[in-house]
Formats: structure tokens, sequence, C-alpha cells
């Protein structure tokens, strides 16, 4: 019974280290990747698609995304797409594919982007620590209601901390490899 408890918020946990990750992942540093167009949709025959289902997306240098869509005719809506998301970039479409040059981030704009990712893992820790509450209440419940004893209930929160300890350590991983992508130049 407590081993379910235990799988299903270490499973949560995961989740939430894994959205984090992902969030972090669509933040746009001065380095190329296709994580940042995750979130931007185009109008492909009548309905809004992730860029990543109407074409391919490479990373051929460290400064450019190329962006090749299997039907050719849906390039400029590829490209009025990226125009309208907020990620501040200019593209290039020669007729074939559409070229997606990165430009270096000035000092102000990762200062800026520092208080965001800094922001985004202050919110996956919050999660983390909702959940190992939530998961220490229910141990409460389980206590009050006679299906553990309290031995069970003062290894399970020492078992439900070192749980979120982890995530925490995680969330703090993930940050610091963002943080050191934005100061490379």
């Amino acid at each position: 019974m407590l081993d379910d408890v235990y799988k299903e918020t270490q499973a949560k946990m995961n989740k939430t280290t894994e959205a984090t990750k992902g969030e972090m992942a669509a933040i746009r540093t001065g380095r190329a990747s296709s994580a940042i167009l995750d979130h931007v949709t185009v109008e492909y025959y009548g309905s809004q698609l992730p860029i990543n289902q109407a074409a391919t997306i490479s990373v051929p240098e460290p400064r450019l995304i190329l962006i090749q869509p299997w039907d050719k005719s849906v390039l400029p809506a590829i490209e009025k797409a990226i125009l309208k998301s907020s990620l501040g970039l200019n593209p290039s479409n020669d007729g074939n594919v559409i070229r997606l040059p990165i430009p270096t981030l000035t000092e102000e704009r990762r200062k800026e982007l520092d208080k965001v990712v800094k922001r985004k893992a202050e919110d996956g820790r919050v999660s983390i620590r909702n959940i190992r509450r939530d998961t220490n209440e229910l141990l409460k419940k389980m206590e009050q209601d006679k299906d553990i004893s309290e031995d069970d209930l003062k290894h399970g929160k020492e078992k439900i901390q070192k749980l979120t300890d982890e995530a925490a350590s995680q969330i703090d991983k993930i940050l610091a490899a963002k943080e050191k992508e934005l100061l490379e130049f």
C-alpha cells in the first residue's frame, strides 16, 4: 500500500521535472535548438499544427535552424507563424526551405532570460513541494484511519522528503545547465 503511494509520488515528481525541462528547452538562447519552435503552430490545411508536424526541423550549425516542409505550399504559412510568434526571429524563405538564423543575445536580454529560467525553476520546485505536502497529508490520513502505523507514517515522511530532495536537485541541475547555455556566446 505504501509502495504505491511512493511510486505515484515519484511519478508525479518526475513528470514535474520533465515539464520544467521542457519549458526551459523552449527558451531561446544564443544557440540554435529545434525546441524553441515547439510552441509555434502553423495553419496547415485548415487546422493548427506544431511546425514539427508539417516540416523537418534540423540544426546544421550552432546558430542556424533549417525548416524543410513536406509540402512547399506551406512555406509562407510557416514563415508567417514564426514572425507572429514571440521568438523575435526573422525567417529567410528561399522557396524550398526556411533558414532561421539565431542572433547572439545582448547582455540585457541574457539577464532577462536568466530571470525567466530562475522563475521557471522555482515554479518547478513549488510544484514538487506541493506534491510532497499532498502526499504527507495522505499519509497522515492513512495513519488516522489506522491503515498504517505511526512508525510507517514517520518512515513514509522521511522517504517522501528524500524523493522531494532528489527532484529539487534535478531541477537545480536543469537550471544550472540552462544558465550555462545562456552565458555562452
